[in-house]
């Protein structure tokens, strides 16, 4: 009888296991999920309340004025988009996308720009981009953009997820909170650890 019991739960326990890893589905739930910040009337779907599916318009799916300078708004259908700006000589400073690839289009001014491979090899991947001129950053790599002109340049970032979160290197390692032990630091990057200090202090 203990045998028997005790085999029932063995088979309890691993038919449940089964169905919470069978349970995962990477995939969107429904055609798509237009966001809504008033759950009235809504689905929820993913963690995001989604507006009625029987609802939405042509408007929901538009976004206008990605010809101005400024900030993009991010959606809930697997995909995102950004405009960015550079200042003559400006970057955007190394990072890395831990949920997504990007694709990267020049639409004015020159960038250098490129990506370092992961360990051991660490090599570097750039090229000079021109108007045009269209670059791939694989997923979760550092990966950085330099305008290497004496004019504003302007390019179009599409990321491979709605959530593609973004670390910026240095922020993260000389910027955290609570900061890193100052001597950890400086033995990773092999500097002075008053170097290491100061660093932190302008992060």
């Amino acid at each position: 009888m203990k045998k028997t019991a005790s085999f029932l739960v063995v088979v309890a326990v691993m038919a449940l296991a089964s169905s919470l890893a069978s349970a995962y589905d990477p995939s969107p739930l429904q055609d798509f999920c237009v966001a809504i910040d008033e759950p009235k009337n809504a689905v929820f779907v993913n963690g995001k309340f989604c507006k009625n599916p029987n609802l939405t318009v042509a408007v929901d799916f538009f976004f206008h004025g990605l010809n101005i300078p400024g900030n993009t708004d991010s959606n809930t259908l697997g995909i995102s988009i950004a405009r960015i700006d550079y200042a003559p000589y400006g970057e955007n400073p190394p990072h890395t996308h831990p949920r997504a690839s990007e694709i990267l289009t020049v639409l004015e001014g020159t960038l250098y720009v490129g990506f370092v491979t992961s360990n051991p090899e660490n090599r570097l991947v750039f090229k000079v981009l021109n108007k045009g001129d269209v670059f791939v950053f694989p997923f979760g790599l550092i990966h950085f953009q330099f305008n290497i002109g004496h004019t504003p340049a302007v390019a179009i970032a599409a990321l491979t997820s709605q959530n593609p979160g973004v670390i910026t290197i240095a922020n993260a390692t000389f910027g955290s909170n609570p900061p890193i032990n100052p001597d950890v630091l400086a033995k990773a990057f092999q500097l002075d650890k008053k170097v290491v200090e100061h660093l932190q202090a302008i992060f």
